[in-house]
């Protein structure tokens, strides 16, 4: 390996170079439950007993921590053990996974659903059956990473990157490719690093105004994996939000804002039929444990509740607090609803600066510079989610005043 690892160590030494390197990960040592006005502190590996306020998690609705879900992860693990021990179709399939699926289709007004072990895995698993030699795909340019690469993995047609929310690219991109079978469009609901969401209203008349002109019709894919259960009236995410109409292929994950682990897709039960026999990232692959699955079930259940529309406006308050502070000290922001809430610093030292500056006063949240987002856009990241208090909010715009 002496030769190999050479080369690896010099690609490690051009990252850390270029300040692109993730770096140490941190480690998580306890839990300091909410107390009086705070929320949940995290403590951390090498930082003794200090206390930090997590401003940097997808747990949008504290979900993870919650006792009911915790408990009904305990009783499936204690009824069905600690992991399925075999992929879906040979002996895999356990009832939690079942009632999960129908949970999920249910909760999105869908005919069927199927979870996968990760909600990448499910955006590789779903893209790729779809695409065919004869599909041409679009994409807008700022869509996750995983779509990124389901896309370099395939074999279309053609592939075509609009500008982001450009709808008038769109539409040239699907007039451009008329002669392919089958046009798959697919975006992100939420974008993960802005907060910002596609219109999906929009973008799904354009799909049904090319529809006829492909064989195999027009396909939209959503990955809302940042948008359900963080953005809606109801949580349903963008597609509540645009008031659009249910698009052809929806993902999502379980381990965002559903405070568990893995993915899912829904659809008609003949795409959910049709994926299950052909996508290898299900076939081959272990599902979510019963204990997950009964834990995300018992997450969905809470948030088509009152108690989840309850969690819902105390996110939106507190993300309307966040974002009227930044803006009360001059702060660069995208405004908007979903909990993500960028900071535009535009500049790698200064957001790395204010990253240490952040941590070390007790708060947690995250860098993003060039190449994760484009040079002249580097910002911190901060994600509000709903076991923060109106104090903790207050918190770290103090700490961000002195910084």
């Amino acid at each position: 390996m002496k030769k190999t690892e050479a080369a690896l160590r010099q690609h490690l030494d051009q990252l850390h170079s270029l300040g692109t390197a993730k770096g140490a990960e941190e480690v998580f040592v306890d839990v300091v439950p909410a107390r009086g006005n705070l929320g949940p502190r995290f403590r951390l590996a090498g930082e003794g007993h200090r206390e930090f306020l997590r401003m940097n998690s997808n747990s949008y609705l504290g979900m993870s921590l919650r006792g009911d879900v915790r408990q009904a992860e305990e009783e499936a693990s204690a009824r069905y053990g600690v992991g399925p021990g075999a992929v879906r179709f040979i002996s895999g399939t356990w009832a939690p996974h079942l009632e999960l699926e129908a949970t999920l289709a249910q909760f999105h007004g869908r005919e069927a659903a199927m979870i996968f072990s990760a909600a990448y895995v499910t955006v590789l698993g779903v893209l790729g059956p779809l695409i065919t030699k004869e599909t041409a795909v679009i994409s807008d340019e700022l869509n996750h990473n995983c779509i990124i690469n389901a896309m370099r993995l395939a074999r279309p047609r053609s592939k075509d990157v609009y500008p982001h929310l450009d709808l008038e690219a769109l539409r040239n991109c699907l007039e451009g490719a008329v002669g392919a079978q089958r046009a798959l469009v697919v975006t992100d609901g939420i974008f993960s690093m802005r907060g910002d969401h596609a219109p999906l209203d929009q973008i799904s008349a354009i799909c049904r105004e090319f529809d006829e002109r492909y064989p195999e019709g027009v396909v939209l894919v959503v990955d809302d994996s940042h948008g359900v259960g963080a953005f809606g009236a109801t949580g349903r995410g963008t597609e509540e939000y645009t008031e659009a109409p249910a698009v052809d292929v929806l993902i999502g994950t379980l381990g965002k804002a559903f405070g568990v682990n893995g993915g899912y897709v829904v659809g008609s039960a003949t795409l959910i039929e049709y994926l299950r026999e052909t996508a290898p990232m299900y076939i081959y692959s272990n599902p979510i444990t019963a204990g997950e699955a009964a834990a995300a079930r018992r997450a969905v259940e809470i948030l088509d509740s009152v108690e989840g529309r309850d969690l819902l406006d105390h996110l939106r308050a507190m993300t309307r607090r966040f974002e009227i502070g930044l803006e009360g000290q001059g702060l660069e922001t995208i405004p908007g609803e979903h909990p993500v809430v960028p900071l535009m610093v535009r500049d790698t030292d200064r957001t790395a600066a204010l990253v240490r500056h952040l941590k070390d006063n007790g708060i947690l949240a995250t860098g993003l510079n060039y190449p994760v987002v484009p040079k002249g856009d580097e910002e911190i990241r901060f994600q509000v989610n709903a076991s923060h208090t109106a104090a903790d909010i207050d918190q770290c715009l103090e700490v961000l005043a002195g910084g």
